[in-house]
């Protein structure tokens, strides 16, 4: 369970984990696997009977699933799945060739990228890589001086002769280092935690409480372990015990992978051809969204907030209505409230003609006050009771009404849910913010027989692909705004992390939430800007702001105004600076956004991903990378000040002034209200173009291309419609640019403390002309811009 604070009230939240068993002193339950024999082989790998302390025997199986993978079940019939099964599958392995040996004592599967080697007695298992490196091997079982048990070896516990869970070990050796499980807002390094794969309310997302929970985490010796189980698997990460990383399952079967690496990035690489590729959003999802926020609203407000924007040259692409476009008491029918918004079709026309697209808040419970109630409840359109009842709960935590659950395991109540819908994306709307989705209590009965249980965690995964499917067949995308998912949610993009406080402490819990979430294989992740719950102090808006416009995807959202506007004119004129120089990157992020589909690797990239062998990288939570050539450092204080670490491997400049610095070191920076810390690595080409209202269709036009350090290097800009490859080569004082590919490169600036005198674009002679500063008003970084003649 997540850690209860003494002294003060527990927070009851309708949808409770349960709790597995403590043991009495003395009471036994656990039943290891000793030993085992190979009863049969085949080309993907070995099948072995396994004799328990108790005398019981199970059913292992060891295979390739691909390369680099490699699979492990244990249970009482090969046949068995996950109970979460019956809703959506987690896991797609693929039949992968392997070479298996046998002999007396030993039992061998190779799949190419990683290889197990099984002891049939005493059991023991390891996984190495194929150079023979020895990448983690299970814990056969810890015991303390007075033969006391510490650890859970591969086997299955019972309770009064009932299985309760299985377990699996591995030894962990002292300076080993874990990421991963999800979106985890405590520090990057879960070592020393007990990561719960239950999806919370998070409750301002600064806890071990999380709504997006995922059964996987990779470890800095180059292998990654993914359960597959949508039930309420618990990782101890040598808290129990410093030496091992126990895992138990409480379901009808134990189911694990290991991927080998050996970087992280193979590693998520491989994470995604199981669990399925992330969905690219389409380009104008890249652009700022500006929220309602969470208070009254009428279509007035959001016509002048449109009218607004475009006069103060805010760049915006999309204008989300929270909960208050429909009637309050009544959410969530997913019907206009009429008597605010007496025409939005009318609205959805005009706004899209000032190049906005509108997002609706929803989520699937419906308040019983709604005059929709009655006929659902009557149809089992909604979750039951263990009595046939429908369950009626308090999914707002006691703030708003009692809501039924919609249950999506019923096909005719995801066809009603979506009628629901489909009128509104015919009308115009373009998207769905997909809120909630944690509360289907554990003792719930859904249509297909499922325990609330059971249900609970892949539930966000079933609300999201309803929601996806029907915007995909009206508006022809399948881009959502989601704050609960699980394992293989990377297809609903985009993911924010929910309702944080507006607090410094906040942001910096946010952030570590994102780098831990892009490390468990979701690459396109946000967050509300400017917290959610409260009003955020003006430093606090401007800082935050710069931390959104160079986040994944951006939207400023909270309980009180985020309108730029509403803030002193200083905060105003900074916060709309930073998401101009969003839309000046915006053909950097959109390769590194389409890089990140094709690979699962993400685009706010915690610094262990380009460079695990710097162990530094590994403990570095509060900055990070935006795709391989940015170092962004949010400031995280009124003071302005931080510590920054530069990765090794590379030189960096600073983006405002040019100066160079050596990687592998620590700064000390202190940054002003106009400007956060930001790095650029040396060679770099990045692309960029003149900040604009809106995302503009169509590929990007006019683009200049910026080389920091004016040296050799090569770069792919990424894109569906076909990638280009821009390569740049320093011939004393020329700087000779040749651009393969669609993109429109027409000027080269430099940037460093040896510019070039003279540039050459593919071929012809370029003028110079000032570089832009991405900061302030200030002087520009040493070099300039070159255009093309």
């Amino acid at each position: 369970m997540p850690y209860r604070p003494p002294l003060v009230p527990y927070e009851t939240f309708v949808a409770d984990p349960p709790d597995l068993p403590v043991r009495s002193p003395g009471e036994q339950g656990a039943d290891d696997v000793l030993r085992a024999e190979v009863v049969g082989t085949d080309p993907h790998g070995v099948t072995l009977r396994a004799t328990c302390a108790s005398g019981r025997t199970l059913v292992a199986r060891i295979e390739a699933a691909g390369d680099g993978i490699l699979r492990v079940r244990l249970a009482d019939d090969l046949r068995v799945r996950s109970r979460s099964a019956r809703a959506t599958t987690l896991t797609r392995p693929a039949p992968h060739p392997a070479e298996v040996t046998v002999d007396d004592a030993y039992a061998r599967v190779d799949a190419g990228g990683a290889v197990a080697e099984i002891r049939l007695d005493p059991w023991g298992l390891r996984f190495l890589g194929p150079d023979g490196r020895l990448l983690v091997a299970t814990d056969g079982g810890t015991r303390d001086i007075s033969g006391r048990r510490r650890t859970l070896p591969l086997g299955r516990s019972t309770l009064d002769g009932e299985p309760v869970a299985w377990h699996e070990s591995f030894v962990a050796p002292g300076d080993e280092r874990f990421v991963g499980f999800g979106e985890k807002f405590t520090p990057l390094d879960k070592r020393g935690q007990r990561p719960l794969m239950w999806n919370f309310d998070a409750f301002g997302g600064e806890s071990d409480r999380s709504h997006k929970n995922v059964p996987f985490y990779l470890s800095d010796r180059g292998y990654g372990v993914l359960v597959d189980s949508g039930l309420p698997v618990q990782f101890d990460v040598c808290a129990s015990t410093h030496s091992s990383v126990q895992v138990l399952v409480p379901d009808d079967l134990l189911d694990y992978y290991v991927l080998a690496g050996p970087t992280p990035a193979e590693i998520l690489d491989r994470l995604d051809a199981l669990t399925g590729r992330p969905y690219l959003p389409p380009r104008w999802a890249f652009g700022a969204w500006i929220s309602s926020g969470f208070f009254p609203d009428s279509e007035q407000r959001v016509r002048e907030r449109a009218r607004t924007i475009r006069a103060r040259d805010i760049p915006c692409d999309v204008l989300h209505l929270d909960c208050y476009w429909q009637v309050a008491g009544r959410w969530s029918e997913l019907r206009w409230d009429e008597r605010a918004f007496p025409d939005p079709a009318g609205m959805l026309k005009d706004l899209a003609e000032q190049g906005f697209r509108v997002c609706l808040w929803m989520n699937p419970y419906l308040m019983t006050d709604s005059p929709l109630y009655a006929d659902a409840e009557a149809a089992g359109y909604f979750l039951r009771r263990p009595d046939g009842g429908t369950y009626v709960a308090d999914t707002w935590h006691g703030s708003y009404p009692v809501c039924a659950i919609v249950d999506l395991t019923n096909p005719a109540a995801v066809r009603w849910f979506q009628g629901l819908l489909r009128p509104l994306l015919a009308q115009g709307v373009a998207v769905f913010k997909t809120d909630f989705a944690e509360a289907v209590p554990a003792d719930a009965v859904a249509h297909n027989g499922m325990t609330g249980v059971e249900l609970h965690n892949v539930y966000a995964l079933l609300f999201n692909d309803v929601v996806a499917d029907v915007t995909e067949e009206v508006a022809g995308h399948r881009t959502v705004w989601a704050r609960s998912s699980y394992l293989g949610g990377q297809r609903h993009s985009a993911q924010w992390s929910g309702d944080v406080n507006a607090t410094w402490p906040g942001m910096a819990s946010t952030l570590r939430g994102g780098l831990s979430h892009g490390l468990s294989g979701v690459p396109f992740w946000s967050h509300d800007t400017g917290g959610f719950h409260g009003t955020p102090e003006p430093d606090l808006y401007v800082r935050w702001t710069q931390f959104g416009a160079l986040s994944p995807l951006v939207r400023l959202h909270g309980t009180t105004s985020r309108l730029p506007w509403d803030f002193p004119p200083e905060a105003e004129r900074h916060a709309v600076a930073a998401l101009r120089l969003r839309y000046r990157l915006l053909p950097y992020l959109w390769s590194v956004a389409v890089d990140a589909a094709r690979t699962g690797s993400p685009m706010m990239r915690a610094l262990l991903l380009d460079t695990p062998g710097d162990p530094t990288a590994w403990t570095t939570d509060l900055q990070y990378r935006l795709g391989a050539d940015l170092l962004v450092a949010p400031v995280l204080d009124p003071s302005g000040q931080r510590a920054v670490y530069l990765p090794e491997g590379d030189d960096w400049l600073d983006a405002a002034t040019g100066h160079r610095h050596a990687g592998g070191r620590h700064l000390r920076v202190s940054a002003p209200l106009d400007r956060l810390p930001l790095y650029v690595r040396h060679g770099a080409l990045v692309p960029v173009v003149a900040p604009a209202p809106t995302v503009t269709e169509g590929p990007f036009r006019d683009v200049t291309l910026v080389s920091w350090g004016g040296t050799d290097a090569v770069t792919v800009v990424r894109d569906p419609d076909g990638d280009t490859t821009v390569t740049a080569v320093r011939d004393g004082d020329t700087l000779r640019v040749r651009v393969d590919g669609p993109l429109d490169v027409r000027r080269v600036a430099v940037v460093g403390d040896d510019p070039p005198r003279r540039v050459v674009l593919d071929g012809q002679p370029a003028a110079v002309s000032p570089f832009e500063p991405w900061f302030g008003d200030g002087d520009a970084p040493g070099g300039g811009v070159a255009d093309l003649v």
